[in-house]
């Protein structure tokens, strides 16, 4: 039985030693990428600096001038929108006040023209009824 434990001890010794070989691999790997990371990362803020940076500070001036540029757009916008109603509205007060004065103007002409439309038809029909009147004691004869 002796020779059973000798060999399940080294055996186990074996394994040991062999646990303790990952456990350092593990904690070299483990150093490895802690390094690679931090290379990476001063790669990365580098080139943020470099280039995004500067990249981001133009983007939020050209969008800055573009929310002014949008805002005189409106104002103008809004300024033009109430001039011309304002235009429309004396426009439509002129019309109003045009169509007033020419009915006013017309109403005259058109009395004038239907008293003088009465009056020539009252002379005419007086004309007319003499004639008449006239006419029923001539014979046929007569004429």
């Amino acid at each position: 039985m002796q020779g059973n434990l000798d060999t399940t001890n080294v055996l186990l010794g074996i394994m040991a030693v062999v646990s303790v070989l990952e456990a350092l691999l593990l904690i070299g790997v483990g150093v490895g990428a802690l390094r690679a990371y931090r290379r990476i990362m001063t790669l990365v803020n580098g080139i943020e600096e470099r280039q995004i940076a500067p990249a981001m500070a133009r983007v939020n001036a050209i969008l800055d001038n573009l929310k002014n540029v949008s805002a005189t757009v409106q104002q103008e916008t809004e300024r033009v929108d109430h001039a011309i109603r304002a235009t429309i509205d004396r426009v439509d007060d002129t019309a109003d006040r045009m169509r007033s004065q020419v009915r006013e103007k017309a109403s005259r002409v058109v009395g004038l023209v239907r008293g003088a439309r009465v009056a020539i038809e009252t002379l005419l029909e007086r004309n007319g009824h003499d004639d008449t009147r006239t006419a029923p004691h001539e014979s046929k004869a007569d004429l």
